[in-house]
């Protein structure tokens, strides 16, 4: 059981740094903490498991112990990893605007801002931060255009123009789309953890079980 859980956490941690990757960034890494965390618990419950397999079956009462104190150990991360993950949905909001805004401002001179930004409106249906109005004056002397990636039709001539807004181009904040899809991963990944606890609470008993019966076993 404890290889299928480990199995479990790491591939729940690689699809959100992987998926999620682009939308992770403007979190300044911070998003990157419980996924990056519970990869590494997966890992050490897959080679922890192999530690236990083979203490039940040499009845080796040290073996039993190191494992049960191991996942302990494991359990406190597991914990600490869900109560992090409900605790920083509060600062997701405040994160992806200061670090968007940022992004956007270096659209002009930056290159990999400018694929950032693009991917993002053009992926998620949305243009600007928090308002389409906020791409004004982002060309000198031209301040009713719209980056190409904000429309809906990017290959309509024109289809960039403010005011044509609610034909032409997509009026959703950015801010908002990802924000949402961090909070909701976030929290999955936090119930992930939590519920992944309550299972190695149960390989722990399991693990108390065994000792116990080993040593009486080594006593008689």
């Amino acid at each position: 059981m404890d290889q299928i859980v480990g199995i479990g956490i790491i591939t729940a941690g690689f699809l959100t740094l992987t998926v999620y990757q682009e939308y992770v960034d403007f979190t300044n890494n911070s998003g990157k903490a419980i996924p990056a965390l519970l990869i590494t618990v997966g890992f050490i419950i897959m080679i922890v498991s192999y530690l236990g397999c083979c203490g039940a079956f040499r009845e080796s009462y040290g073996m039993l112990k190191t494992y049960v104190f191991i996942m302990i150990l494991l359990l406190i991360l597991e914990l600490a990893a869900g109560i992090t993950g409900y605790v920083l949905r509060d600062d997701i909001d405040k994160l992806v605007g200061e670090n968007m805004s940022e992004l956007q401002i270096k659209y002009n001179s930056t290159t990999s801002a400018q694929r950032i930004f693009d991917n993002l409106q053009y992926n998620l249906k949305c243009c600007g931060v928090y308002n389409y109005t906020d791409w004004m004056g982002w060309i000198p002397d031209q301040p009713n255009l719209v980056p190409y990636s904000c429309c809906k039709t990017p290959d309509t001539p024109g289809c960039h123009i403010i005011g044509s807004a609610t034909l032409d181009i997509y009026t959703d904040p950015c801010h908002s789309a990802v924000k949402d899809i961090l909070i909701n991963q976030t929290v999955l990944i936090a119930g992930v953890a939590i519920g992944v606890a309550v299972l190695d609470i149960l390989c722990i008993v399991l693990g108390c079980c065994l000792m116990k019966k080993t040593k009486e076993a080594y006593v008689i």
